[in-house]
This record gives structure tokens, sequence and C-alpha cells, in this order.
């Protein structure tokens, strides 16, 4: 699962490497000079964006049931969820501010700081500050929600389970039709065939990604259940690609989640079962897991590569086909980079320091702790 999440930030980043534009809407370089490609490209990489957004926001929901263990303090939970995103946000944030966001946005970044600039429909809002962090603002609601959503999750009955997976899925659908029906269709969204309303509704609005939560929490009592089928790793990898290219293909705002909800409910399921039987496959591998621990780093990190380090070093130029290979290769593996230094630096040492409370905790003195037990016990 932890080899998993690498894949998904990858996803994202190419889908900002090969996009024309800066997010405050200005031309930026591609890597290819050739404006066919760089278009094609684009049209290809695009949807990755959206789809490992999706993807993390649904193993999210998986990840954290999963865990979850009836007792646990809603408090020490917060904190340990707060811990976990705050520190390297807040980094990333002040070096984005710094370096280049601030020179578009500073009006924007408290909002961006907050955690709430995504409740907001402008545009300069949800994309101020450093721009990947929007998606915290939805994950942060679906922390703060996480203790009153498993209380039903869990009432739900085995034989059931299947059937609210489908509903949550279901809800992903309906938001994309209330989406079309009901919000203006003007002005649009540049280069999409959304409107700015129609887009920050069913990408940015974090209600309208509570289903994809729900289902990574319902996919995670199916296999806890042990009511999981045994699938296979090609059928799965065949299914992510076909739901890849149906994402490729389809009209917004369906293209953003809905084509590969399913796809990636069975993939999490099927890999979360698989860890259980103690088959292995690529993504258990130890480079696979490594990337995976920086891969939240790697995800918060890559603005500063794309709109300040490469600009830095390369200006505007763009490459033939072998050079905008390279450059690109070159960024990735800075981005990898700096999203350990993130995981090292950062991360870890927060969650080590501040994820529990350093009080005692009271434990009650039971009889066996009174009276010590005898010399020979077998116990």
């Amino acid at each position: 699962m932890t080899g998993a999440r690498i894949i998904a930030a990858l996803l994202v980043f190419m889908s900002h490497v090969v996009i024309p534009f800066t997010p405050a809407g200005q031309k930026a370089p591609t890597p290819f000079k050739d404006p066919d490609l760089a278009q094609n490209l684009n049209w290809f990489f695009n949807p990755g964006g959206s789809l490992g957004v999706s993807f993390f926001f649904i193993l999210s929901g998986f990840v954290i049931t999963w865990s979850a263990r009836p007792g646990d303090r809603v408090t020490a939970y917060w904190r340990r969820r707060v811990v976990k995103i705050m520190p390297n946000h807040v980094v990333t944030w002040a070096l984005a501010m710094l370096l280049f966001a601030g020179a578009y946005s500073l009006n924007y970044g408290l909002p961006n700081l907050f955690l709430f600039s995504s409740f907001s429909t402008s545009p300069p809002v949800w994309a101020g500050g450093n721009m990947p962090a929007w998606s915290l603002s939805s994950e942060m609601m679906f922390y703060l929600l996480f203790p009153l959503l498993i209380i039903p999750i869990r009432k739900i009955a085995e034989s059931r389970l299947w059937l609210w997976a489908g509903l949550a899925v279901a809800g992903i659908a309906a938001v994309c039709l209330a989406d079309m029906a009901f919000l203006p269709d003007t002005p649009a969204f540049p280069g999409q065939a959304v409107s700015i309303t129609q887009f920050w509704f069913a990408y940015i609005f974090p209600p309208a990604r509570l289903f994809e939560f729900v289902l990574g929490m319902i996919v995670a009592r199916i296999v806890i259940a042990n009511r999981w089928p045994r699938i296979g790793f090609t059928p799965i990898v065949v299914l992510l690609l076909a739901g890849y290219a149906g994402a490729v293909y389809a009209p917004m705002p369906y293209r953003f989640v809905l084509i590969t909800s399913i796809p990636f409910a069975l993939a999490i399921g099927t890999l979360a079962s698989a860890n259980l039987r103690g088959a292995r496959t690529v993504l258990g591998t130890k480079v696979m897991v490594w990337l995976g621990n920086v891969s939240f780093g790697f995800y918060m990190t890559q603005f500063l590569v794309i709109y300040w380090l490469r600009p830095l070093v390369l200006g505007n130029s763009e490459y033939g086909i072998a050079g905008g290979i390279l450059v690109t290769l070159g960024m990735i593996g800075v981005n990898v980079i700096a999203g350990w230094l993130l995981y090292t630096l950062v991360e870890r040492p927060a969650m080590r320091w501040w994820s529990r409370s350093r009080k005692p905790v009271a434990r009650p003195v039971t009889p066996q702790q009174q009276a010590p037990v005898p010399s020979g016990s077998p116990e």
C-alpha cells in the first residue's frame, strides 16, 4: 500500500510538468519545444493529476479505517493526523511564498496556510500559496469527520458492505450530475470544458470529495471482514489502465473521479488482501516502499521544483525529445531528493516529537499489579 503512493504522486507531478501555464495563468515553458508534442503530452498526462489526488483520498479512507482501534481517544487520533500533515505543509508553504508564490498570491496565502482555501470558489484563493496544499483542505475535513463517520460504517452488516460501496460510487456520480445540472456553465475555466464554478464544485470543494473517503472506509471494512474476493494482479493492472484511458477521453467532470473510482477501490482492496495472505508484488520492494514513504514530501515540494528551481537553473528553455526527457527525469530525481529531505528533516521528527502526548498516562492498578507474583509461578 505504501509503494502505490509514489505512482499516484508521479501522476500529479507529470500533470504539472507538461501543463503550459503557471498557477497564476501565465504562459510557462514545458520541457519540449515541439508544440504538437507538448500539447499531446498535456492531453495525456493532464487527467493524471486529478486521478492521483482521487487515489490518495480513497487510500486515506482505507488506511485510517484499517488502523483505527475501538477505544482510541478522538483527541489522540486528531493529534496524530494533524502532526502527520501540518509540519510538511507549513514548511513548504513558507518556502513557496518566499521563493515564488508570494509574487502573485500574497493576498491569498493565508487561506492556503490554514487549509480553508478550497471552500472558496475563487481560483486565486484555492490556488494561492503552495497550490498542491489545496487537497489538504479535504484531507483535514476527512480527519475531523472520521470519528463520526466510523460509527455508522462499523454498524453496516457484513452482507451489505458491497451494497454500500456501490452507494458511495453512486454518490460520486451524483456530484457530477448535480455539477452539470445546477451550476452555471459560465465563465469558462481556462482550457477546460466546464465553468470555474463547475470545476471548483466537482474537484476542489471538500464536501464533494467526501464520497471517495467513505468508499475507502467501506473497502477497508470489506477486507477486515474477510469478504474480499481473490483478484489477480494482472486483472487489476488491466482495469487501472482501462480506467486511465477512460479518464483521458471522458468529459469533465466525470473524468476527475468517477471513471476510476471503482478501479482504484478494487486495486486498494486487492493489494491489502494480498498483503494479508503474504503475497509479494513489486510495490512491496524496499525501493518502492522507500519511495512511498517520501511520496507525501514529493507531493508537497513539486511546485518548488517546477516553478522555482527549474526556471532558476534553466530559465525558459525548451528542448527536443531527448533533451525534454532528460529534463523531465532530472526534475523527478530532484523532487524525490526534495521529498526525502522533507520526510527526513521534518515529517519523521515531527511525528516522533509531537504525535503522542508526553504526559504520563495514568493506568488503573489491577489486582495482579497490587500483589507480586510468587517466585516459581508459571505466570
